[in-house]
């Protein structure tokens, strides 16, 4: 007797994700469809009829006989909203109607992806008015610009890019360094959502920390000027400046993993270390910080630095040529002075900068440690003087002294683990 099990058909499962997903969909709009004759035409019972609907037209006629049922249900949906106009009657609730009919379709096919658009679509439905509030009392223009910005430059410039090697030296890798753009402009909006939120007393060393991420030397020279402003600030200010040198440690760690798993791991206990003394260092004089009483929220402004994260890619563009071409007349020393210089500005980009060259065949990861170090070595020194021409000296006397503890335990790893031996 052959196995009638349900179960078992090839087209359960997705019969069950429509089922879902029409329920799911349903059951919001059967909430908000109001009652008594101006209440809404679709409600539980109409929304499952529709994504089963879907699933019946894909399993019997593919795209085609779906593509007829959708037709149809926009037009009864037309006549719907024909005869029951308002002032501001919306369209949420049909284009949710039409979307249960494709989800019922695509379950059939990609049961998984549709069970998980449903979700997505019925959160967004049940935070209506949260994201109504959201959009209309708490975004700044500038900041809906700077949303439109971010798109722009994931969506539309990233997938134009090319992904393979470029310019002189064959140094540059476009999509790369845009993504690094990207990169900047998200921690840098992470940061500012931050101190929006939690206010300067909490907000300023998380923001520390986030824009440690994309320059712990712009950090320190930004925290410095607002303290030297803001007196009262001094103590957030000085945490978030110490706390952007753990960001520098661990964005270094993540950047050169992605770049060469090699240099990481010739670099692993430098970078250890140095991470241990800046998160000590760090959590010591941000718990000193939290006692202070104002907290106050600045106004809304500019989510993120486009000026700031271009500048970045440039420089990065430009230490990965010179470092190439240094490299190429002067052998392994060229790249270590390169590497070194760039140090000033940026460490991330020296350190990205050097495991190319490795990822590249130019240096072997041991030789990438001195220019590494290097280079960490020269952007302390950097961060050091924005500390005391931007903060003067009581900011000085809180942020240099972590600098240079983070500095001497990151050399200390490396001749832990035989460096110039």
């Amino acid at each position: 007797m052959p196995d009638l099990n349900p179960f078992d058909h090839p087209l359960f499962l997705g019969f069950l994700v429509a089922l879902g997903a029409g329920l799911l969909i349903g059951i919001d709009r059967e909430r908000s469809k109001g009652e008594g004759p101006g209440r809404a035409p679709a409600g539980i019972r109409t929304f499952t009829l529709a994504a089963l609907g879907g699933a019946v037209a894909m399993a019997l006629g593919g795209e085609m006989l779906l593509a007829v049922v959708v037709l149809a249900v926009g037009g009864l949906l037309a006549v719907a909203y024909w005869r029951d106009r308002g002032e501001d009657p919306g369209l949420t609730t049909e284009t949710a109607l039409i979307l249960s009919a494709l989800l019922g379709g695509l379950a059939m096919r990609e049961p998984a992806f549709a069970a998980a658009l449903a979700v997505v679509v019925t959160a967004l439905l049940t935070a209506r008015t949260d994201i109504h509030r959201f959009v209309r009392s708490s975004l700044s223009t500038a900041e809906v610009r700077d949303g439109l910005i971010f798109a722009g430059a994931t969506l539309v410039v990233l997938p134009l890019l090319p992904d393979h090697p470029v310019g002189p030296w064959q140094a540059l890798n476009l999509r790369t360094i845009w993504i690094v753009v990207i990169l900047v402009m998200a921690v840098g909006a992470i940061g500012y959502a931050l101190v929006r939120v939690l206010g300067n007393r909490y907000g300023l060393p998380l923001a520390g920390l986030a824009s440690g991420f994309v320059s712990s030397t712009v950090t320190i020279a930004a925290m410095g000027a607002r303290a030297a402003k803001t007196p009262e600030a001094l103590r957030p200010a000085a945490a978030a400046a110490v706390l952007s040198t753990v960001a520098t440690v661990v964005q270094m760690a993540l950047l050169l993993a992605a770049t060469d798993m090699a240099v990481l791991q010739v670099l692993y206990v430098p970078l250890v270390a140095a991470g241990v003394a800046a998160i000590a260092y760090g959590g010591g004089v941000t718990l000193w910080a939290l006692r202070e009483k104002n907290n106050e929220s600045p106004e809304p402004g500019r989510a993120f630095s486009l000026t700031l994260a271009l500048s970045y890619a440039a420089m990065l563009a430009a230490i990965l040529v010179v470092s190439a071409g240094l490299q190429q007349w002067l052998g392994g020393a060229g790249a270590v002075v390169a590497v070194a210089a760039a140090g000033l500005a940026d460490a991330h980009a020296a350190a990205v900068s050097a495991a190319s060259l490795v990822a590249g065949g130019r240096m072997t990861p041991a030789e990438a440690m001195l220019p590494i170090l290097a280079a960490f070595t020269s952007n302390t020194v950097s961060k050091i003087f924005f500390a005391v021409v931007n903060g003067g000296r009581a900011f000085a006397m809180l942020v240099v002294p972590g600098l240079l503890l983070v500095a001497v335990a990151a050399w200390a790893g490396a001749f832990a683990v035989g460096f110039g031996a």
